[in-house]
């Protein structure tokens, strides 16, 4: 007789061979902002009952730990905008095993909450910042609040998070006039900063991405004629590709789904304030954890099982096109960033 027997497994492997140890959880898709690349103008909100609650999304979180994830990052919408959601933090922030917790962020409240958040455990903050121009803040914010982003990322910095990233979104003809002026913002402030290639994702009839795209090997090649940039081996568990400037704290990244794809290395799912896990932000592939929760209530096992599941859908890569029609139509503060 066999004395085997088979042991539930402990991690979440994929069908590639890739492990998920990052996980990004939306906690809100409300804003105070209206940028142009993310939503629009008059999007509308989701119902209380539609959206995981605080303590549901904390369930997704312990499973997600014990199952071998190392970084949770929280996003929205905009995280901070969601009520209690501090409460939400500290706990996270508690779980053994978890070896860093980190939020994106548009800025606009941290001057409320970046000391208590620090204390809370989070470790890092990325910081959505696009121009450093009040008028053109507010073009593509769709809010005059530029001086109360700067302010909270002063805050931040005098909070003492391990590290803080701005992320620019990079479009020509609307900012990439400014690249230099952020990076030296960033510089000045001995912080990071991503420049991110613009994704079709949602509907995007306001704009031609096809002109407004700018390839992160230009934008490298411009830099490169004003700053010494050395090519970095560090990591952050995400998918910048890192440069340091000698001498100097700040880093310099890139973030490429279009130029170099970097889906051979993913590492992460994302799931969304619905409660749908998403396996690839570039693909529809996804898992309803929410009808789980609620149709188990008290029976973590079953929310486990789920997530151990999901890894059979992730895809091995996403496809993204300049010209064609997006194939994913959901905007980005129903995705979590």
């Amino acid at each position: 007789m066999s004395t085997h027997t088979q042991t539930t497994p402990n991690r979440l492997i994929d069908n590639f061979g890739r492990q998920v140890d990052y996980v990004r959880l939306s906690v809100t898709d409300r804003c105070d902002f209206r940028c142009v690349y993310c939503m629009n103008e008059d999007t509308t909100f989701l119902k209380r009952e539609q959206i995981l609650s605080l303590e549901e999304i904390y369930e997704v979180a312990r499973q997600f730990v014990s199952l071998g994830v190392k970084r949770i990052r929280l996003t929205g919408g905009e995280p901070l905008v969601r009520p209690n959601v501090m409460w939400l933090i500290r706990q996270i922030g508690a779980l053994e095993g978890l070896d860093e917790l980190t939020m994106t962020t548009n800025g606009s409240q941290l001057t409320r909450f970046a000391k208590e958040m620090k204390e809370a455990g989070v470790r890092r903050l990325n910081v959505s910042l696009d121009t450093l121009q009040p008028a053109r803040f507010e073009e593509m914010t769709r809010r005059d609040k530029l001086s109360q982003v700067l302010e909270g990322i002063d805050a931040a910095c005098a909070a003492g998070f391990e590290r803080i990233k701005l992320n620019t979104v990079v479009q020509s003809g609307r900012n990439d006039d400014e690249l230099e002026a952020l990076l030296d913002y960033a510089r000045d402030r001995k912080i990071d900063i991503s420049y991110i290639e613009e994704m079709p994702l949602g509907e995007v009839r306001t704009r031609d991405l096809a002109h407004t795209y700018l390839g992160n090997d230009a934008l490298l090649e411009r830099l490169q004629e004003r700053y010494t940039l050395i090519p970095s081996a560090e990591a952050t568990g995400g998918p910048s590709r890192y440069y340091r400037i000698p001498e100097e704290a700040t880093r310099v990244g890139f973030i490429s789904p279009h130029s170099h794809n970097f889906c051979s290395t993913c590492n992460r799912v994302r799931v969304t304030v619905e409660g749908r896990l998403l396996l690839c932000l570039g693909n529809e592939h996804s898992m309803d954890l929410k009808a789980i929760l609620r149709r188990y209530p008290g029976e973590p096992e079953k929310l486990r099982q789920a997530l151990l599941d999901s890894m059979a859908l992730k895809p091995e890569r996403h496809h993204f096109s300049l010209t064609e029609e997006p194939q994913v139509l959901r905007f980005m503060n129903m995705t979590g960033g």
